[in-house]
Order: C-alpha cells, then sequence, then structure tokens
C-alpha cells in the first residue's frame, strides 16, 4: 500500500485539518483581537484546499483500502462546499460585532473548518465506516455553531434540539449499517453492492430503510423535516446560511453515492422511499412556508421544498439524474447563499437584525438594488424563467421523464405552482407595500456577494450553462464505471 499516494488524495481533508489545528492554538493565544485575522486565514485554507483538489484528489481513485475514493464527484460536491463554507465566514464577522453582547469569536472558523473536513470525508466515503466518522465530525461541529450566541435563548433551544434530533437521527442510521453488515458481512460499499445483486434479504431491506431515514434526517427531508424551521430561525443567519448550504450539498452527495455504488442494485426498493420523501417534502416544504411571518422559517420551508425537487433526479437512479442532482445543487447553493445574505443585512438603525416578513414592506424605494436582487433569488426559487431555478428545475424533471417516472415529474411540477404563491408574495410585499422603517448601512463586502450571486442566478448566468452541465455530467460518470 503506497501510504504518500493515498494522502496526496486526501490532501483537501489534510489541507483543512492541519490549517484547523494550527488556528486553533492562534485563538488560544491571540485570543479575541485574533478574530478577523482567523476568519481570513481560514478562507485562506479553503481556497488551499480547494487548490488541491486540482491533482490526484479529484481523479486518483480508491485509497486506504477501499475507505475512502477521489473522483470527480466528490471534488464537484467538495468544491460546492468548500465555497459556502467560505462564504459563511465572510458572513460572520459584521453580523456577530452588530449584535450586542456577542462579538464574533475565533472559535467560529475554526468550527466551520472542522465542519469541512467531516463533510469532505463525507462525500469520499466508500465505506459505512468513513461514512459514519465523517458525518459525525461535521454535527459535531454544527451543534456548537447553532448554540454559538451563547446569550441567546433561541440559539441555545436550536443547538439542544439540533444535539438531541440529531443524536436520535444518527441511532437510527447506526441501526440501519448494523443491519446491512449483519447481513451482507460488510461495510464496503462495492461489497455490499454484491450482497443485494446475491439476494434481497428482509434484513438487508429494512437496512436500506433505516440507512435511507438517517440520511433523510441529515438533509431535512419529509419526514425528518421537523428540526429544520427550529434551527435554522435559532441559530445565528450565518450559521443558518451554512447550515443550508454546504452539510446539505455533503448529505445529498453521499446520499446519492450510498444509494448508486451500495444500493444500486436495489433501485426498485430505495426508489420507493426517495419518490415518497421527494413528493412529500415538495408539498410540506410549500404548504409549511404559506403561514409563515419570519424569513428565516420561510426559507427553511423553502429548504425543504428545493430538497424535495432535487431528490426527483436521485429518483430517476441514473447517469442523467445524478447529473442533474449536481446541477440543481450548484444553483441550489447560489440561491441560498444569495437569499440569507439579502436577510443578513435586514437590520434597524442600531444594526440589530430584523427578521419579520414585514420588514421588507416597500424595499423597493428604500432599498432597490437589494430588492431587485431579492426578486431574483425569490424567482428563480420559484422556478420561474429565465432565471436559472427554472433550468434546475427542468433539469431533474427531465431526468424522471427519460427514466420513466412520468407522473412524478407531472405531480412535482404541479406542487411547484404552491411553491410559487410563498416566493411571489415577497416580491409583492417589497414591491407593492408601503415602505417600512429604512434597514441600516450594508457592508461592501456583502454587497459584492449579493450581486454576484444575483447575477449569477439572472439570465446572465445561461453563459455558463452548458459548462456546468458538462462539468455535472463528467462528475457523475464518476459513480457509473
Amino acid at each position: 500500500m503506497d501510504y504518500t499516494a493515498n494522502l496526496v488524495m486526501t490532501l483537501p481533508e489534510i489541507v483543512l485539518s492541519v490549517g484547523a489545528l494550527l488556528l486553533m492554538l492562534v485563538a488560544a493565544w491571540g485570543g479575541q483581537s485574533a478574530s478577523r485575522a482567523i476568519s481570513w486565514a481560514s478562507i485562506a485554507v479553503l481556497i488551499g484546499a480547494g487548490i488541491a483538489l486540482s491533482g490526484p484528489a479529484s481523479s486518483g481513485g480508491v485509497a486506504f483500502y477501499g475507505l475512502y475514493r477521489a473522483d470527480g464527484f466528490a471534488a464537484f460536491a467538495k468544491v460546492l462546499i468548500f465555497g459556502a463554507a467560505a462564504v459563511a465566514i465572510i458572513m460572520a464577522p459584521g453580523f456577530f460585532e452588530r449584535t450586542s453582547g456577542d462579538n464574533l469569536r475565533p472559535e467560529y472558523p475554526v468550527l466551520i473548518l472542522l465542519a469541512a473536513v467531516g463533510m469532505g470525508m463525507m462525500v469520499s466515503a466508500t465505506d459505512f465506516l468513513t461514512l459514519y466518522v465523517g458525518l459525525e465530525l461535521q454535527s459535531l461541529a454544527a451543534y456548537v455553531l447553532a448554540s454559538f450566541m451563547r446569550q441567546d435563548a433561541r440559539s441555545a433551544e436550536a443547538g439542544l434540539k439540533y444535539f438531541v434530533l440529531g443524536a436520535l437521527a444518527s441511532g437510527i442510521l447506526l441501526y440501519g449499517i448494523s443491519l446491512v453488515y449483519g447481513f451482507s458481512g460488510t461495510t464496503g460499499f462495492d461489497s455490499v453492492a454484491t450482497a443485494y445483486v446475491a439476494g434481497h434479504s428482509k434484513g438487508l431491506l429494512f437496512g436500506l430503510v433505516f440507512v435511507f431515514a438517517g440520511l433523510a434526517f441529515k438533509m431535512s427531508a419529509v419526514p425528518f423535516h421537523m428540526w429544520t424551521p427550529d434551527v435554522y430561525e435559532g441559530a445565528p443567519t450565518p450559521v443558518t446560511a451554512f447550515f443550508g448550504s454546504a452539510p446539505k450539498v455533503a448529505a445529498i452527495a453521499l446520499t446519492v453515492r450510498v444509494a448508486v455504488e451500495a444500493m444500486g442494485p436495489a433501485l426498485l426498493e430505495w426508489r420507493q422511499i426517495v419518490i415518497f420523501a421527494a413528493l412529500a417534502s415538495i408539498i410540506l416544504g410549500a404548504a409549511g412556508a404559506i403561514g409563515q411571518t419570519n424569513i428565516k422559517r420561510l426559507l427553511a420551508y423553502s429548504s425543504i421544498n428545493n430538497v424535495g425537487f432535487i431528490l426527483v433526479g436521485l429518483a430517476a437512479g441514473t447517469q442523467k439524474g445524478v447529473a442533474a442532482v449536481l446541477f440543481y445543487l450548484v444553483v441550489y447553493v447560489v440561491m441560498t447563499l444569495g437569499s440569507f445574505l439579502v436577510v443578513l443585512q435586514m437590520r434597524d438603525g442600531n444594526g440589530q437584525p430584523i427578521e419579520r416578513m414585514d420588514s421588507l414592506s416597500g424595499l423597493s424605494r428604500t432599498r432597490p438594488g437589494l430588492a431587485l436582487a431579492m426578486a431574483i433569488f425569490m424567482f428563480s426559487l420559484a422556478g420561474i424563467p429565465p432565471m436559472l431555478g427554472f433550468n434546475a428545475k427542468l433539469a431533474v424533471f427531465d431526468a424522471a421523464v427519460s427514466a420513466g417516472l412520468f407522473p412524478l415529474a407531472v405531480i412535482g411540477f404541479v406542487a411547484s405552482v404552491i411553491g410559487a404563491y410563498y416566493y411571489l408574495r415577497v416580491v409583492k410585499i417589497m414591491y407593492l407595500d408601503e415602505p417600512a422603517e429604512p434597514f441600516g448601512r450594508g457592508d461592501v463586502v456583502e454587497g459584492g456577494l449579493i450581486a454576484a450571486a444575483a447575477i449569477f442566478i439572472s439570465p446572465v448566468g445561461w453563459i455558463l450553462l452548458s459548462t456546468l452541465s458538462i462539468w455535472s455530467m463528467t462528475a457523475a460518470k464518476g459513480l457509473f464505471p
């Protein structure tokens, strides 16, 4: 076994781990005053991990006796994860400095880096042991991040709920893994697939159900979505933006790899679970958002709704379906981060955050640029052309139809009309209602990120459509040798 080659394939995780440990020491010595420097250093570490993907880390193959795989699929997901993590770090300093009693502490970016290590392991896992270790590393950092504002009761409540329900989901996942191991005699994805080919025993079938149930919690798919609105509302806004993007990508990419590589021969069995979760998430996510008055809770239900559309692509079980999932993830991450960056601008004259939707009233007259960007994100989330969100939904529906799942595509398309209602309601509030109290001055860096995200999602982003389609299809080939 060539350990040097194996370490090179895991170079992104090594860069993140070493960077996190060094910055933790700097945080211990430098204290609160080093927070901003550590934040920018963390972004540099994430950029370094992204650069490390350009070598064998994106095409090296299997490492450490089949525990880890470096391929185009994992590299695709890691680019999104590292990018979303960097944006979450950039969002934090201004937010925490404006929030009374909770200035930014240097542990925040370090926790983001440690979570990124776990997510990197998750998307490259080819063994249930690696899967669980990576998932728990990400989750442990996430529990702390959710309750990061110690003086805020809502943040403490969010962290506690996330921890308790996350522990329950981990137990369900572990039980499923134990069943799969008990009836297949292995934890490696390739060997588990061979066991499913040999015969679909009841034990393997039950193991499949519990594994998918545990993974459904991590990506907040119905019926394991109950934690999402409360955690999104209670956690600090930069943390909520992080939860809605990077961990979501990792959970979905992990689920895709497990479905295709470990349980591909049981396609007909897990497809029923995925179809139910997809339709339930689309419908409940849309219906649950209608009565919301808190913008973060609305975006939480929007996240559940979008997970449903992504699962439509996975239900196809084909290379085209996986490519559609990856393409949707790119658009989804940009839409989500852009929306939460706008939420970050919602603050009163004293810099305190405002989360009520009615505070957006008349935004087009007080902050026209911000209103335009938010309108673009809402139209895209609703799947209204010519925004890229329309292309993303079209891609997953096309993959479903190509796989013979025409009823699923039709139901998903009809249900998307429900979601359009609450997205357009936000636009109506901004453009037709009487102006509310103007928001405080915006941050230049945050404004630049909002503008970049809006331009990408707008019709200008069509320039990159062919590039994204080729990249996502190439990455999907990594799961279909």
